[in-house]
């Protein structure tokens, strides 16, 4: 099988030299994930949102502490089977983040199509972690964001009247068995197109979950200003993601030696990436209309 995952592994592939010493991986992880405002007012006549109302409706604050006892319990249990099967060192690599790496990486997940560089930088054939490379991936943001779209979920079910448990619980694992599912699709896509990378089942988690991001926007924007803004909001966080996901995966992931191979085997990689970005928008439409009212 000519896939295989790792940060260290010796090939052909072009790396961007980074300084030749990194400072320690764990200095500085303490940051903050850029998250929305407490408040989330809902649609009321000539855009004129009543905050106190919303702030104070009580099945809205019942669903958005019982969504937060959810993924409590989720990210509880998460850890303890990760300690089980996982490599907790090298979990580790993809946390480093500090609060500018998360600002510029939520503005570049928003609009990337400015960015110009997007080779992973490396320092002794070892990748530099995401606090000191914005082109790595990582698990911090795609985790805080899960959490978020719960909370959020909750708190749009308790608004229109429809929030139970039961709901919420399906809501919340639909989601996430969903991220699960395209991730094994992708890694059967990598090894059916005998893709030689430095991919690993992390890599791949990330880029899958930071469309959690999108959904947020999405569904806030629809609370906000109703269908319209959800509509705009689910064009515009699609298309800026399809682009973020083709960039990486063929830039940072599939790497310019893997796309040199025979036409056909290009081809192969050419229709994973492409087909990667383009189910992006189907699960973010798919996991937020309901949401939306």
């Amino acid at each position: 099988m000519a896939y295989h995952s790792g940060y260290g592994a010796h090939g052909s592939k072009h790396r961007a030299r980074a300084a030749p010493d990194p400072p320690p991986l764990f200095d500085d992880t303490s940051g903050g994930y850029s998250s929305q405002p407490g408040g989330y007012p809902a649609p009321g006549a000539d855009v004129a949102f009543n905050v106190n109302h919303l702030i104070g409706d009580p099945m809205a604050n019942m669903a958005m502490a019982y969504g937060g006892s959810i993924a409590s319990h989720g990210k509880d249990m998460v850890h303890k089977e990760l300690h089980r099967f996982v490599s907790v060192n090298k979990l580790k690599y993809f946390f480093a983040v500090d609060t500018a790496y998360v600002a510029k990486k939520l503005g570049l997940l928003v609009f990337p199509y400015t960015h110009q560089n997007w080779e992973v930088q490396y320092s002794r054939d070892v990748p530099l972690p995401p606090r000191q490379d914005l082109n790595a991936p990582d698990l911090y943001i795609p985790t805080m964001a899960f959490i978020t779209y719960v909370l959020l979920a909750g708190m749009a079910l308790g608004i229109q009247k429809r929030f139970s448990p039961e709901v919420l619980g399906l809501c919340a694992s639909t989601a996430l068995v969903w991220v699960v599912m395209e991730v094994l699709a992708l890694l059967l896509g990598v090894y059916l197109a005998t893709v030689r990378s430095d991919l690993s089942t992390f890599h791949l988690l990330a880029y899958s979950g930071y469309k959690y991001v999108g959904m947020i926007l999405s569904v806030l924007t629809g609370l906000l200003f109703g269908s319209d803004g959800y509509y705009v909001a689910l064009a515009w966080t699609s298309s800026a993601l399809m682009y973020f996901i083709v960039r990486s995966l063929r830039t940072a992931a599939l790497g310019p030696d893997s796309m040199g191979g025979p036409t056909p085997r290009q081809r192969l990689q050419l229709y994973l990436t492409l087909g990667a970005a383009a189910f992006q928008p189907l699960m973010i439409y798919w996991l937020t209309f309901h949401l939306v009212r």
